[in-house]
């Protein structure tokens, strides 16, 4: 079973959450936790679990070839992410960083004067502690486009998914390209979310995602007690989700958080037995 842990905004509690139900899963189940915020992963420090680099994350970039270039500026037009810089006196020139190796302009040149090279974009790391197993991808400083470090992280899912009775995701915040991407494949979302007015605004949007997407979805009110509860409590039920569990602010919680230590309180227990009893 595929468990997507996501929410919207940043900050609500996602990894606290993932990481929390993971290693209580674990204590009956084999699991798998993937940290999918590429941009960011933490959630190796959450559970101080030191991964090691399994590979690097290739992805093919372009690398003009002089003696060929006959300065036309038709790489530049078909370049969407203005990867390229044209003047019609030096030619085009490509910036690396801003480029995310679609290979557009390598099909719009018309004397194939760009050729492909491949260049690491990032890695994907696995280790294990807490009784689980730990993947997660890390984009490489400096690059702008996470999405091939999401796929390949995907991919090695889809490859040992089949070992494990639950793989837990942790999704990135927002509802951009990388998150639909994380949530492929899962057959429960749990949306966390917390009662302020931005947590509230971008809970609503998550939740009209999982919709589109046809992923079944529950949610989980974090840092209870703080805040407008009703802002939350309004956006569930506006979208016909009930609250699956709610976990307290507490100042617990935050000292386990900053340690390194998972938050087993008896919240998030009771949210693994439901998991459990309601697994088909």
């Amino acid at each position: 079973m595929r468990i997507a842990i996501t929410g919207g905004k940043g900050g609500t509690g996602k990894s606290l959450v993932a990481t929390a139900l993971a290693v209580e899963l674990a204590k009956e189940n084999k699991v798998l936790l993937a940290d999918m915020d590429v941009d960011c992963p933490d959630d190796h420090l959450l559970l101080s679990i030191h991964p090691k680099k399994e590979k690097d994350v290739m992805i093919t970039m372009p690398k003009r070839v002089n003696e060929k270039c006959i300065k036309c500026g038709k790489c530049a037009e078909a370049c969407q992410e203005s990867a390229i810089l044209f003047h019609k006196e030096t030619g085009p020139k490509i910036i690396p960083d801003q480029c995310i190796g679609c290979t557009a302009c390598m099909l719009a040149c018309p004397v194939d004067a760009i050729e492909s090279e491949q260049v690491s974009t990032g890695a994907i790391y696995t280790g294990s502690g807490q009784g689980l197993d730990f993947v997660s991808g890390e984009l490489k400083a400096g690059k702008k486009e996470s999405s091939p470090v999401v796929n390949a992280v995907n991919k090695y899912i889809s490859e040992a998914g089949k070992n494990y009775d639950y793989i837990i995701v942790d999704t990135a915040a927002g509802t951009h390209c990388n998150v639909i991407a994380a949530l492929r494949g899962c057959s429960l979302a749990l949306a966390v979310a917390e009662a302020t007015p931005m947590g509230a605004h971008d809970l609503n949007l998550i939740l009209e995602l999982l919709a589109e997407l046809k992923i079944p979805a529950q949610g989980i009110l974090n840092k209870a007690g703080v805040g407008k509860r009703e802002l939350a409590e309004n956006i569930f039920a506006k979208n016909n989700i009930p609250i699956y569990g709610e976990i307290p602010y507490s100042l617990e919680i935050a000292k386990m958080y900053s340690q390194g230590v998972p938050a087993l309180v008896p919240e998030i227990k009771e949210i693994a037995k439901k998991i459990r009893r309601e697994e088909p």
